[in-house]
């Protein structure tokens, strides 16, 4: 993997990581503030869309090591 491509990656990965921080806190000031169930759920999961996502490209970082 070229180190233009490597360095994308890392910068993609960054902005998911921020992403799904915010996800999160919004999910909690939703269940705080006593928000609409389906509207918290359809949150919890473009959060896990993005978890999905953020461990794709983790596994596309971190190279596999055969031991």
């Amino acid at each position: 993997m070229h180190e233009q491509e490597q360095a994308e990656i890392r910068l993609e990965f960054a902005r998911l990581k921020q992403e799904h921080a915010d996800f999160d806190a919004a999910i909690e000031a939703m269940i705080t503030t006593g928000c609409d169930p389906l509207q918290i759920q359809r949150m919890k999961k473009k959060k896990l869309v993005i978890k999905d996502r953020l461990k794709h490209l983790e596994d596309r970082i971190i190279p596999d090591i055969i031991a």
